[in-house]
């Protein structure tokens, strides 16, 4: 996420939104270039760099916030609680090199602070920005009225009528509940498990994504006894298979109960204020895989992925069209069905990160502004999940490449994570795999199409690795820059040599 400027001292960010929204609601013009209704890094980017691009520009926003899940409920507060989390990992593996530490329990009113705290910097600072940049922002609940209108309905109870020449969906996406058990205080969602004054005990954890990883790290790492039940035989299942058996792996070595091949079956609790009883099976009892058991816990958490905001009868009676999956179904440059009426971000199809979503609302605004930019190329988009250790991966898998037509004589170089001094000093395992391959319009020139990694900085290694993959640099070109030593960095390039055929410090 890029990080906008600070917040005015002494202002928290409530404060700053009240008063930009109700002095611009007074002063503003309701004819805009742009409507963009949600505000979260899709939104704010298309925002920003429509009003760059010298448009007139409008936000609406339902919350009292701005910055969408990413900012409030998402990207932001949980990698805050991993950030503390992390330092009692650090210290409990600097006890086995020789520090002599202690760990002594955590004062939960001052971690909820410095959660809370790094959100206000960033919606705060995202605040002035947009105030900076003259978008208007208006807070409430919007909807598309006719053509190029939308009506808002005020958070101060007012409605508001806007003209657009064009109109941006970014309304993003929520939790999707099991069948059958909605969330509750004590069956959570994300919002509702980052809203926990404390962290459970023994909670038990439906899904395998991004989601379910980092709480099951974050909690374990507090002193949590984590249970993981996953569908499939290991987390992140749509990557890469090396890499996300060896998260799995490095999972269960943290102290996480992984129990694969499992399904939620039932939840019982006598009150409100008991332990729950919850029960899984297998997901397919003729596989002979899987298991089934009860366990009692004080919090189940639901991730099983997100459902797109897309359920408003105004979306499709103005004409844009929803694929199967509720999703809205755009161009490469994020054109929808219906004429100037563009969606970005968690309510379309592909990866769903803050990233893309941000890059989205770039190619939106200079499209609009009749600039003729590239659309966003999925495979260059880097997924990463900031668990212990992290995992990261941009491209394709070796099996990804090899369906491609457009690419042949695919190969896969696996990197002995353990020669790198920085690993070994980190006490943690990992992996890293390259993939290499000729594209059919440069046949003779070999180039990485993917790179696939689990370490305890891949959420930084990923970005040299976007870039090589992004800009088709010939491996024999990417082998030869040059990476500082001793660091995590070097797996990368030693990895580029091997697969150059010339290692050096591995067989």
């Amino acid at each position: 996420m890029p990080l906008a400027l600070p917040m005015i001292e002494g202002m928290t960010a409530q404060a700053s939104e009240q008063t930009i929204s109700s002095t611009q609601h007074d002063q503003a013009e309701s004819s805009f270039d742009l409507v963009i209704i949600g505000s979260g890094p899709g939104g704010y980017s298309t925002a920003l760099r429509a009003a760059q691009l010298g448009l007139s520009v409008a936000v609406v926003e339902r919350d009292a916030v701005v910055g969408g899940t990413c900012l409030n409920r998402g990207c932001i507060p949980t990698k805050a609680l991993m950030t503390a989390t992390s330092t009692i990992t650090q210290a409990a593996h600097a006890r086995q090199l020789g520090i002599q530490s202690t760990f002594e329990g955590i004062d939960f009113d001052r971690l909820n602070a410095f959660k809370q705290e790094s959100i206000d910097a960033m919606t705060g600072g995202l605040h002035q920005l947009l105030q900076a940049r003259k978008v208007t922002l208006i807070q409430g609940q919007a909807a598309i009225s006719g053509p190029g209108q939308v009506t808002v309905e005020t958070l101060a109870g007012s409605s508001r009528q806007l003209s657009a020449r064009h109109i941006v969906l970014a309304t993003g996406a929520r939790s999707t509940p099991l069948a059958g058990l909605p969330f509750s205080n004590r069956v959570l969602d994300s919002d509702r498990a980052l809203n926990l004054e404390r962290f459970p005990q023994r909670p038990v954890i439906f899904g395998a994504g991004a989601v379910a990883v980092e709480f099951a790290s974050i909690w374990q790492a507090a002193g949590s006894q984590v249970t993981l039940v996953i569908r499939k035989d290991r987390v992140l299942s749509s990557w890469d298979r090396r890499t996300s058996l060896t998260l799995t792996r490095e999972l269960g070595k943290q102290g996480i109960s992984v129990v694969t091949g499992s399904q939620f079956s039932s939840l019982e609790q006598a009150d409100e204020n008991a332990d729950m009883k919850v029960s899984y099976e297998p997901v397919d009892a003729a596989s002979g895989r899987g298991s089934s058991a009860s366990l009692e816990t004080d919090a189940v958490l639901v991730a099983i992925g997100r459902s797109p905001n897309t359920d408003a009868s105004w979306l499709t009676q103005a004409g844009v069209e929803l694929d199967a999956h509720g999703l809205v179904t755009i161009d490469p440059w994020g054109r929808t069905s219906a004429d100037r009426i563009w969606a970005l971000g968690d309510i379309t199809a592909g990866y769903h990160f803050a990233h893309r979503a941000f890059e989205q609302g770039i190619v939106i605004a200079e499209t609009i502004a009749g600039l003729n930019p590239q659309p966003v190329n999925e495979a260059t988009i880097p997924q990463v999940v900031f668990s212990t250790p992290q995992a990261a991966c941009v491209g394709y898998s070796k099996q990804a490449a090899q369906e491609r037509e457009d690419l042949n004589q695919v190969q896969e170089t696996v990197y002995p994570m353990l020669s790198n001094a920085r690993m070994r000093m980190s006490g943690q395992g990992g992996s890293l795999s390259l993939v290499t391959a000729c594209a059919s319009d440069q046949p003779d020139t070999r180039i990485v199409v993917g790179v696939n990694l689990v370490a305890p900085e891949a959420a930084e290694l990923i970005a040299e690795a976007e870039q090589i993959v992004g800009n088709r640099l010939p491996l024999s070109q990417a082998a030869r820059l040059i990476h500082p030593h001793p660091t995590f960095s070097e797996t990368l390039g030693e990895a580029l040599l091997k697969a150059d055929g010339r290692p050096l410090n591995m067989r």
